[in-house]
């Protein structure tokens, strides 16, 4: 799950990552049409991260089992998760429903605010607790679930751009990682129920998947 909570860029961490070659994408089908559209950002994040991940499970010799449902909703509208009620302003993963629901305003907003950036962690970091689930990864501490999640987003993005699904553009380095400082937590606190990792935190999870590939997540 990502909530939104305003920190610091990580200016040192954005430095490592573009040494390194990172960058968003956006789909070159886009690309022909000329502009994108956030509809259009959502169905690609969603439509190759899943490709990604069941390209992945077969390597395993596992079946990956998509998402039975992808749902937008508005403020306080969305679906439950069995007793806990959606909230606005946040993307989560369900695995009772095996569901993945977002809020659409919140993060057409990140979107129009910070560039399709923010997408492309939301989305494949919500698939990536869908991941953990079907694996039955297991954490003591909720933060080490999401910044594995933060991980298995940066090899699921490294993966696209290196197969040519995706392709860099100018200044998606910056939407990256304005987006994940944007949801990084303003303390360092592992012990907190709903904690996620500072912005660096976040920021050096992601690069680790970026840079390493999933297995290293």
């Amino acid at each position: 799950m990502i909530l939104p909570k305003l920190t610091r860029l990580s200016a040192g961490l954005v430095v490592m990552v573009l040494a390194a070659g990172c960058g968003l994408v956006r789909s070159p089908s886009m690309d022909r049409r000329g502009a994108d559209t956030f509809e259009d950002d959502v169905v690609t994040a969603r439509t190759l991260t899943e490709e990604f991940w069941s390209r992945q499970f077969q390597q395993l010799g596992r079946t990956y089992r998509p998402i039975a449902d992808f749902i937008p909703y508005s403020a306080d509208s969305g679906p439950s998760c069995g007793d806990q009620p959606a909230v606005p302003n946040n993307a989560f993963y369900c695995p009772l429903g095996h569901f993945i629901a977002f809020d659409q305003d919140w993060m057409e907003g990140l979107w129009n605010e910070m560039g399709d950036g923010s997408v492309y962690v939301i989305i494949p970091h919500e698939f990536g607790h869908s991941v953990q689930a079907q694996l039955g990864t297991d954490f003591s501490l909720n933060i080490e679930s999401e910044l594995q999640a933060d991980c298995y987003a940066g090899g699921t993005l490294s993966a696209l751009v290196g197969s040519g699904a995706l392709t860099m553009d100018a200044g998606d380095e910056n939407e990256l990682f304005a987006s994940l400082a944007a949801v990084g937590d303003p303390t360092d606190d592992w012990l907190n129920p709903a904690a996620h990792g500072t912005a660096e935190q976040r920021q050096a999870s992601f690069a680790k998947g970026y840079q390493s590939g999933v297995g290293a997540c």
